[in-house]
Formats: C-alpha cells, structure tokens, sequence
C-alpha cells in the first residue's frame, strides 16, 4: 500500500510539470482532472472508513468532474484554445518548477515530521504541487489558466492536510473542498464578465487595465 501511495504522489508530480510546460488550455484543464482523481485515490489508500469514501468521492465528483466541466464552459465561451504569450515561458516554467520540487525535497527534510510521514513524498508533494500553482497563477496571462494555478495550488494544501488526516476530522477537508468550488465558480462569473467588457476572444488578463469603472 505504501508504494501504491508513493506512485500516486510521484503521478502528482508529473501532473505538475505537465501543467507547467503545456500551452493547450484544454490539455492543462484535463491534467487538473486527473490530479482530482489521483489526489481521491491518495485519500482511499490512507483511509477505508465511510468518512474518507465519502470525502473522496467527493473530491474526484468535483476535481475530476464537476470544476473541469465549468472550465471547459468558460474556455468555449471565450473562444479560445492556447496560453500563447505567459509572463513566463514554458521552458522557464518547468525549469522554475524543477527548482521548487529540488527545494520542497530539501525542506520538508528538514521538518520535524511525524514517523509515519518521514522519509515519504507526502509534504514535498504537497509544498511542490502548491508551488507549481502558485507558478502558474502568477505567470499565465488568461483567467482560465489562473483558475487552474488556483486549482493546483488547492490540490497541494488538500495533499498537506491528508497528513494530519488522522489528527482533524475530514470534514475540515471537505470545508476547503467546498471553498473551491465556490472560488471557481466566482473565477466564471468574472471570465463571463470581463469577456462581455472586453468584447475579445483572447480574454487577457493583462488588458484588466483598460476597462473602467
């Protein structure tokens, strides 16, 4: 079992840096699906009791499902496909995304963490993934990829609080679930807003600056 979790949070990681060196918006929304997916698997293979199944469905329900479909709306109502010019290139995205996973590694050994998560990939998976979100929030130009940046960053702290799972109940867990697809929800009501203003298909954040009060 621990090996099965091991190779779902080595997934995670390769999720990541596919978010981070793709351009295709609909690839990335589909990546933050799958990470849904694995991060509800994570949570069966640490726990079997009715809270964690109830928890983890879910997570894949609104991750894997229900938040890729709302993205996949919004990217249809603004008519476009690709992130074309980021504030930071892909190339430089993965490189940075390399170097936050090299230093999640670094510092999550020198924290004073429990035996059971000692030595595992749980808190640098966790640092890394909201490293990586917190990356592609800042530098990607369209709302739909920040909406995934946020999605990401998400996914981490959901990965950290899966190491005090035995510790607080999972109903927190599911408090912070809900938090999101609230704030996702908000990010569509601001992409249907701004496209209406802007009167664009490109949807650039970047010409936020034009419109006036």
């Amino acid at each position: 079992m621990h090996q099965l979790v091991e190779a779902l949070l080595v997934s995670v990681l390769v999720v990541n840096f596919f978010v981070l060196g793709t351009s295709r918006l609909n690839a990335v929304i589909h990546a933050s699906a799958v990470e849904g997916v694995l991060l509800g698997a994570t949570l069966l293979c640490l726990r079997r009791d009715w809270e964690a199944l109830a928890l983890a469905s879910g997570v894949i329900v609104i991750k894997g499902v229900v938040i890729p479909a709302l993205l996949r709306g919004a990217m249809r109502e603004v008519a476009i496909r690709r992130e074309v010019e980021p504030f930071v290139g892909f190339t430089t995205s993965l490189l940075l995304g390399a170097l936050a996973t090299g230093l999640a590694l670094l510092f999550a050994g020198t924290l004073p963490l429990a035996p059971a998560q000692a030595g595992t990939l749980f808190v640098p998976t966790a640092l890394a993934t909201v490293l990586t979100g917190f990356l592609v929030l800042t530098t990607r130009r369209k709302a739909i990829s920040q909406a995934v940046g946020y999605l990401v960053l998400e996914n981490g702290v959901f990965l950290m609080g899966l190491t005090l799972a035995r510790a607080l109940p999972l109903v927190v867990e599911l408090g912070v679930l809900l938090d999101l697809l609230m704030g996702v929800l908000v990010i569509g009501i601001i992409i249907n807003h701004i496209n209406r203003e802007l009167s664009s298909v490109e949807m650039d954040t970047a010409k936020l600056s034009s419109l006036q009060d």
